[in-house]
């Protein structure tokens, strides 16, 4: 701030004094106010500099929403090439086309300049017509260059460094709409996400029909070009997601849990705007039944996104979506829990429920295997036990706690009539019964 003073003081002093020795019976400091009042014709004030581009950014959004390419490029330098930067200029605003939007804003949270650059920080807020609730937001770093002609422009518009890289950064977004589902991709033709579609239909009704009709009963598949480029999206190493087929991700707390099979993130949303992100590495080596449980269990967790919290345990979390995944499939217990199934038969049947460190990425994809199998035989054994609707009652009864202290203990004893302890024996019976 000192700096940019002193930048405007020089370039229009000799003005203040001509205004000071040549009117006559003005006082000093009066003119001095009228001086900075009616300004030297130089660089606007920074506060004047910041509204300017949030004008422009507004100007930008409203081209993005419109489809208006003429409209977007003029918010655009001249050159806009910025080493590493993915897609900019008529390419981004290309590659935005395929995606279906209800909404696109940005909101400066933070504004550097020096003369004729700046550099900020904004929070781009865009909503996908008829699937989010509420907008997903992307932290963006834009690099911005004024001349008189056209005021401020952007030279580039990239993640923030707490940001993740988005979708059409990737290439053309190609959209694909199902029944109950939208899948958007990169680098796919429009015939080959539409066999992600039709999965995708098929997974929404089987949810509900486990879980009721109290959620919005359509989800959102994205399909990025490859593995790196699905990392690149969740903002993570592509060694941690090598095995993994896909994640959910939502946009009030988002969470990534893994397995070899089917893996999510949970959190409290109220309105949430979840995406299903495809590993197509990963999930292209699976058959049409590991395809199809995969996007029911992932779909699972759009659907109890309001009622996971921190209050829920992955046992319950994952193995609820595992349930659900193989709910009307008639594979026996020893098929889909061949690790512990192996376990139990070497004489090594878990003496505990599964942890929430047991469900963390590691070399170990025994362990992690263990505890996706072992909480989808907790959650078997409430159904068959004490029925699915206690199952879904006992779900919802855990997050509404809130917080983890006290949750699981107060849903056993309020909806199975139980302690942990003998839910836990029980389990362990169970486990063996099914298994041995």
């Amino acid at each position: 701030m000192a700096g940019r003073r002193r930048t405007t003081r020089s370039r229009c002093g000799s003005g203040v004094r001509r205004g000071l020795s040549g009117r006559a019976g003005v006082p000093s400091a009066v003119a001095l106010a009228l001086a900075l009042l009616v300004g030297c014709g130089g660089n606007a004030p920074p506060d004047a500099a910041r509204a300017d581009v949030q004008r422009m950014l507004e100007r930008r959004a409203a081209a993005v929403v419109e489809r208006n390419g003429a409209a977007y490029r003029a918010t655009e330098a001249p050159t806009s090439s910025v080493a590493g930067q993915l897609a900019t200029g008529a390419a981004e605003f290309v590659n935005l086309r395929g995606l279906p939007l209800s909404s696109w804003s940005y909101d400066l949270t933070a504004f550097h300049r020096s003369g004729d650059r700046a550099t900020a920080e904004a929070a781009l807020r865009y909503r996908i017509r008829g699937y989010d609730q509420a907008p997903v937001t992307a932290v963006r770093t834009l690099t911005l260059v004024r001349d008189d002609d056209r005021g401020w422009r952007v030279a580039a518009d990239e993640p923030s460094k707490k940001g993740t890289e988005q979708l059409w950064e990737q290439g053309r977004i190609v959209a694909v709409r199902g029944e109950r589902s939208l899948v958007l991709g990169v680098g796919r033709s429009a015939k080959t996400l539409r066999t992600y579609a039709g999965l995708a239909d098929r997974a929404v009704p089987a949810v509900t029909e486990a879980w009721g009709e109290d959620w919005a009963r359509r989800v959102v598949v994205v399909v990025p070009e490859s593995l790196e480029g699905m990392a690149g999206l969740l903002g993570a190493p592509a060694s941690g997601y090598r095995g993994i087929a896909a994640v959910t991700t939502g946009e009030v707390s988002e969470a990534k849990w893994g397995s070899p099979r089917p893996e999510a993130g949970g959190g409290q949303a109220e309105a949430p705007a979840d995406r299903i992100v495809v590993n197509p590495d990963a999930y292209a080596v699976l058959g049409d039944f590991g395809k199809q449980v995969v996007l029911t269990h992932e779909t699972t967790h759009v659907a109890t996104r309001a009622d996971t919290n921190a209050a829920t345990p992955l046992w319950l979390s994952e193995g609820y979506a595992d349930w659900v995944g193989y709910r009307t499939t008639g594979r026996t217990a020893p098929e889909v829990a061949p690790e512990l199934h192996r376990a139990v038969a070497e004489g090594r049947a878990p003496a505990a429920l599964p942890a929430d460190s047991d469900f963390g990425f590691s070399d170990d994809a025994g362990r992690l295997a263990r505890a996706y199998e072992g909480g989808w035989l907790a959650c078997r054994l409430i159904a068959d036990h004490w029925g699915e609707v206690r199952l879904d009652e006992f779900y919802r009864a855990v997050g509404a706690h809130g917080k983890r202290e006290g949750a699981v203990e107060g849903a056993m004893k309020e909806v199975l009539n139980t302690t942990p302890e003998k839910f836990t024996e029980r389990w362990r019976e169970y486990v063996r019964g099914q298994l041995g």
